[in-house]
């Protein structure tokens, strides 16, 4: 059972892999339209469940396109209409949605949920969000950042703004892809430990830099995520934009990295808050390209998870 649940469980040859295939698919499709079927067709005759308690847009476009040009079949499903947890066990709906499907794609809040899912599900498990980790990101981050300038192993990427689920991956897939991360913002904000000492073990150089201007010095890829979530309180707002405000990415920011630095959002961007938008629309940015390569790393996953 190929699950997919996040980078720091998943064999290092194996996402490698991934990454190559996704290139592979890419390049294979050569500018055709959006909605025309993939040459082959490995997802014929599947169903898969795309299960969200968190709302998406690029997660679940992503998804449904990249299942239909693989020639298979989604169903969505919204977590009001299951209401996970809610009366029937999580356990318990692996149990059915595995009767149905052929794989579950959660994008979920608890970790817990996501866990429980993948170990009562007798069908594979990809983690499309939780609170803790977002892997499927950070495939397509590491894939476009290679499209871009070379083998990401040795490079040195910085983080800055929030520690937040996003970075979690991102230090997972630093011990994984052999890169080394600078992590700048504010010690209310620091990375999950766990992840810091994923990469650690794995013999990276992971810091902690409060000087943000110091933390992009030589930096090869700057990488920032929303100062805020849509469910965060307006005084919580305020007190996450005053923590905030010294580490948003600014063209004056960007200068202080390597010439050929790139910058990368997961997107939505609160333009004017963590990044202006000279930065977001300059030659810098790889960020649409970064959307788009969910497509190609999730294609690339979904076939790892099913073997086909």
């Amino acid at each position: 059972m190929n699950h997919f649940l996040d980078l720091h469980t998943t064999d290092a040859t194996e996402l490698r892999g991934m990454i190559d295939a996704a290139r592979s698919m890419k390049d294979a499709r050569n500018g055709r339209p959006r909605g025309a079927p993939d040459d082959t067709q490995p997802l014929a005759g599947r169903m898969v469940a795309l299960v969200f308690e968190k709302p998406s847009t690029r997660t679940r476009v992503s998804f449904d396109l990249g299942v239909r040009q693989m020639g298979g079949e989604t169903m969505v499903l919204s977590g009001s209409e299951m209401q996970l947890g809610h009366g029937e066990t999580i356990a318990d709906t692996a149990r059915v949605l595995s009767r149905y499907v052929d794989l579950i794609m959660i994008r979920t809040f608890e970790e817990a949920v996501l866990q429980e899912m993948a170990e009562y599900a007798s069908v594979p498990v990809i983690n499309g969000l939780t609170n803790s980790s977002h892997p499927c990101q950070i495939m397509a981050d590491v894939m476009t950042y290679e499209e871009h300038r070379g083998p990401i192993a040795g490079r040195r990427v910085v983080w800055a703004g929030d520690g937040n689920n996003v970075c979690a991956s991102f230090l997972h897939a630093a011990g994984q892809f052999g890169f080394d991360l600078t992590f700048t913002g504010p010690p209310q904000l620091d990375p999950d430990p766990a992840p810091v000492g994923f990469a650690r073990d794995r013999g990276r150089s992971i810091t902690i830099e409060r000087d943000a201007a110091r933390a992009v010095e030589g930096a090869d890829l700057v990488v920032t995520d929303t100062w805020v979530s849509m469910h965060d309180s307006q005084s919580a707002r305020e007190r996450r934009h005053n923590l905030l405000r010294p580490y948003q990415i600014t063209t004056e920011l960007m200068a202080r990295a390597t010439p050929d630095a790139l910058f990368m959002h997961c997107l939505p961007a609160h333009r004017g808050e963590e990044v202006t938008s000279e930065v977001m629309d300059g030659p810098q940015s790889v960020i649409f390209d970064e959307a788009e390569n969910r497509l190609h790393a999730q294609k690339a996953i979904l076939r790892w998870c099913l073997q086909v």
